[in-house]
């Protein structure tokens, strides 16, 4: 089949197209307040106290104070058509999903689900970062505005829109994906690379 692999000029040029101008945006991130320090606003304002509460719900009151205050949980690939469950537990050992990959048909529609909690303080501007490399060439940068999120003991998910696998011959491959979740503050929550394989059909 290795006449059917894309020349390094036609990654590139794939490359290229999929470029974003990461300079775009011009966010400037709000300063930052603890939960004690919002909850301790207007008090005297009953309305106010109850939709604050309501708002940010109970704050968790055993969480370990070591704790890290973002811990990213899962990554799921939901996929309608898939023969069985697509997850990656991303709270063990990462060094293993590099060695794995997840199978996907070739043009079926998909969506990355990401399950995290926060465990102490409102955290600002997450964001998942996904990067997409075939052969070492980076053939795709795709950032999703994931939104800001207050503590509390259940865990929140984040779904992308649906994508579709790409599809062809020259596309069945293994990709590798290096994924990153951060923040407004740059903070690198959690940094974890995974493959996905593109293949004619499942069970290939």
């Amino acid at each position: 089949m290795a006449e059917h692999e894309p020349t390094s000029e036609q990654l590139a040029q794939i490359a290229a197209e999929n470029e974003e101008d990461e300079h775009s945006v011009n966010y400037k991130p709000p300063a930052q307040k603890t939960i004690e320090e919002i909850q301790a606003l207007d008090q005297d304002d009953e309305s106010l106290r109850k939709y604050k509460e309501a708002l940010l719900g109970p704050v968790p009151s055993t969480v370990d104070p070591c704790a890290p205050n973002v811990v990213v949980t899962k990554l799921t690939l939901v996929c309608a058509d898939a023969p069985g469950p697509l997850q990656l537990d991303l709270t063990g050992d990462l060094e293993k999903f590099k060695k794995e990959s997840f199978t996907l048909k070739e043009g079926v529609e998909y969506k990355i689900k990401i399950s995290f909690k926060v465990n102490k303080e409102i955290v600002s501007g997450l964001k998942y970062q996904q990067q997409t490399y075939r052969k070492g060439v980076r053939l795709d940068k795709t950032n999703y505005m994931v939104g800001s999120y207050g503590p509390r003991a259940d865990e929140y998910e984040f779904l992308t829109p649906v994508e579709e696998a790409p599809k062809g011959l020259l596309a069945r491959a293994c990709y590798n994906m290096k994924s990153l979740f951060t923040d407004d503050d740059k903070t690198s929550h959690l940094i974890w690379e995974w493959n996905l394989n593109i293949c004619k059909d499942w069970k290939n």
